[in-house]
């Protein structure tokens, strides 16, 4: 199953909360991306029924192994794509609005050549 570029972004925000978070919530989501709280709520159901998110009783959201393993690696993209940028004098903001575009629809091979090109 291939998965959307805002599933993709769901994914990485929760990892990214997870980081400075004790617990990541709907509602968190929804604060961080500035979405509605009922939008946050049908994309959680969506990932949850695909299985790359479990849901506590408490309305806790944890990624699962599969999740994980998205989310880190549309982290990893963003995390290099964006300072590889910002290196070649790209404005910052630029670099991290770019980087989140290019993030989803670079293919593995050419992502892994610029990562070792720039290692």
């Amino acid at each position: 199953m291939t998965i959307n570029e805002s599933a993709e972004n769901y994914l990485e925000t929760i990892l990214i909360l997870g980081k400075s978070l004790p617990v990541v919530r709907s509602v968190d989501i929804a604060n961080e991306l500035g979405f509605k709280k009922s939008s946050v709520s049908v994309a959680m159901k969506n990932l949850r029924e695909n299985h790359y998110i479990s849901v506590s009783d408490s309305g806790f959201i944890t990624l699962t192994e599969r999740g994980r393993e998205i989310a880190e690696m549309i982290y990893e993209r963003h995390t290099l794509l964006s300072s590889w940028l910002e290196r070649l004098g790209v404005d910052p903001k630029i670099a991290v609005t770019d980087a989140c575009k290019i993030e989803h629809v670079i293919s593995k091979e050419s992502f892994e050549a610029i990562k070792k090109h720039i290692s």
